[in-house]
């Protein structure tokens, strides 16, 4: 029964639609950790100021994204503000402004600790040869904190690719809602089609995600001997 229900995938075009569900998986996935790591350094440098003021407003935007599940940003993106505000977004714009603002929030606190790690000898050097913040933060700081940030950044996209099944209930056609639009359609004809088709979007998932974690796992092993 089990080998008979592979067949599924190879039914019509359902690999070439979970194939190009995957697509919109990665575009999603692709374009919010670039959104999201960008603005994520510019904040997190911000963060280091000693102004109280900017601290706060940006410690509050920071525990807003984790006190409140992604599911539900989705869902006040989606749904809440064309009611209310009479804007229309698509959704996987939506996917993306979402993601993107969750991945900066996370990303600043990341580059935040790296950079205020570093030991405080290294801003006085920099003000003794005269740099100014700017140059300080870009030729110093920011090249000095990457070891310490890029282990925890790869971390943190592999999370953001994994929590893209979430999109799945906004509509969003990703390699998940197409996975159940071709289990909905099999399902008559073969019981075991969600087993096969679940399992190699975990299959896709999984040589998504763990080449990232590897990856990680190695920077992390390399840059702490």
């Amino acid at each position: 029964m089990l080998n008979s229900g592979i067949n599924v995938l190879f039914e019509g075009i359902n690999m070439q639609r979970l194939l190009m569900g995957l697509l919109v998986t990665a575009r999603v996935a692709v374009f919010s950790i670039i959104i999201g790591c960008t603005l994520g350094t510019i904040i997190g440098v911000i963060r280091t100021s000693k102004s109280k003021i900017i601290k706060m407003v940006f410690r509050i935007y920071l525990e807003l994204f984790r006190i409140i599940p992604i599911l539900v940003w989705l869902f006040v993106f989606y749904f809440v503000l064309p009611a209310d505000f009479n804007i229309n977004l698509d959704a996987e714009i939506v996917s993306i402004i979402v993601f993107s603002l969750w991945g900066a929030a996370e990303m600043s606190d990341i580059v935040r600790g790296a950079l205020i790690s570093l030991p405080k000898h290294q801003v006085e050097s920099g003000k003794a040869i005269g740099l100014n913040t700017i140059q300080l933060y870009w030729y110093i700081l920011i090249p000095q904190s990457l070891k310490r940030t890029l282990p925890s950044a790869i971390n943190l996209a592999t999370r953001m690719i994994k929590t893209t099944a979430l999109l799945v209930m906004i509509g969003v056609i990703e390699v998940v809602k197409v996975g159940q639009q071709i289990i909905e359609h099999a399902n008559l004809k073969n019981p075991t089609a969600s087993f096969w088709v679940y399992g190699f979007i975990f299959f896709l998932y999984f040589i998504m995600c763990y080449p990232l974690s590897k990856l990680s796992q190695r920077l992390e092993r390399k840059w702490a001997s």
